[in-house]
């Protein structure tokens, strides 16, 4: 366990820890020098300037920047508990306030996240274990022709799939003009229809996560006991109860394995985002940290590690049910 654990220190924990340090610091303000230019018969002008030397020596003396301690934690950009505190005090009613609560932008990402994860995990993991047990039944030889065409997915570099479909997607594409033709709405696009984008995007997450269910699924299917199968035909079990009650107790190790998988993987959906151009539509918490790093000034360090934490809180909570379970199941106890 020796390199194990020294691989987990080296390269999870102390980025974490770093990174927690990182988020308890703001940038540094920038040094603004003021000077007058007068001039013999025109006057005095003032003129700003920003002093590079003087930012480059606080950067220097403190390169982690100003201590903020949890400040950035609870600003506007991130958990906003006083925002939030105003909207309740301030709001008409239930609605209104989950409005405007949305409009935040930590919020608004964590909702596109949260619905994301929810929707595309089991629908991936549903049509994974379907194509498993349709190839399962195949003949020889047609498997290896079907699993090669069902882990085309897989192949393919995410951002490249993306982009592919949003090339399609687009008003000059097949299948944007085909729902412009659909729905007889000649403006009707990804960029226009906030549903339609996160309908797009679900629909590609569960495109692009379904092959590693169904190669999972599919090893699995190969160590259910035949002698077991067998028996429950014998018994006059249809195939749904066999599937029920044989074949999915048989591979409830890997369906509690990919659950946590591709919990954690769809919880940092960020490819998809970028590729489909959909941020004014779909926001999410990995594109908090990217937009943070990628800003027209300067890069916020702070604001990113602060998002991050935060991300692997709620990454934190919604793993340890699995965990927890898969936990009695290697320890063997009861459910």
């Amino acid at each position: 366990m020796g390199p194990s654990l020294i691989a987990m220190f080296l390269f999870m924990a102390l980025p974490i820890v770093s990174i927690f340090v990182q988020s308890l610091h703001i940038e540094h303000p920038q040094v603004v020098i003021v000077s007058e230019t007068c001039q013999p018969f025109g006057g005095c002008v003032e003129t700003t300037s920003v002093d590079a030397a003087a930012g480059a020596k606080l950067r220097a003396e403190a390169p982690l920047g100003q201590f903020n301690g949890f400040g950035t934690y609870g600003d506007r950009n991130h958990l906003a508990f006083a925002e939030i505190g105003i909207i309740l005090t301030e709001s008409a009613g239930l609605g209104d306030a989950v409005s405007r609560i949305y409009n935040l932008p930590l919020y608004r990402a964590l909702a596109f996240t949260v619905a994301y994860t929810a929707v595309v995990t089991p629908l991936a993991m549903i049509l994974g274990f379907l194509i498993a047990l349709a190839v399962n039944t195949l003949p020889q030889l047609f498997k290896g022709t079907v699993i090669f065409f069902s882990l085309v997915p897989m192949l393919i570099t995410p951002l490249v799939g993306a982009l592919i479909l949003y090339w399609m997607l687009n008003a000059e594409g097949i299948l944007g003009a085909a729902i412009q033709g659909l729905f007889n709405d000649p403006n009707l696009s990804t960029r226009t229809s906030a549903p339609l984008t996160w309908v797009t995007l679900m629909t590609y997450g569960v495109w692009t996560n379904a092959p590693f269910s169904f190669i999972v699924f599919y090893a699995g299917l190969q160590a259910v006991p035949r002698e077991t199968l067998e028996a429950a035909m014998i018994d006059g079990a249809s195939r749904i109860e066999r599937i029920r009650f044989v074949v999915l107790p048989s591979i409830k190790p890997l369906v509690l394995f990919v659950l946590l998988v591709q919990l954690m993987d769809n919880f940092r959906v960020f490819e998809p985002i970028i590729s489909f151009n959909a941020a004014s539509n779909a926001s999410s918490l990995s594109f908090l940290v990217y937009s943070s790093l990628n800003t027209q000034t300067t890069q916020l360090f702070g604001s990113a590690a602060a998002t991050s934490m935060i991300t692997i809180g709620f990454i934190t909570v919604l793993i340890v049910p699995v965990l927890l379970r898969v936990a009695r199941d290697l320890s063997g106890g009861k459910t």
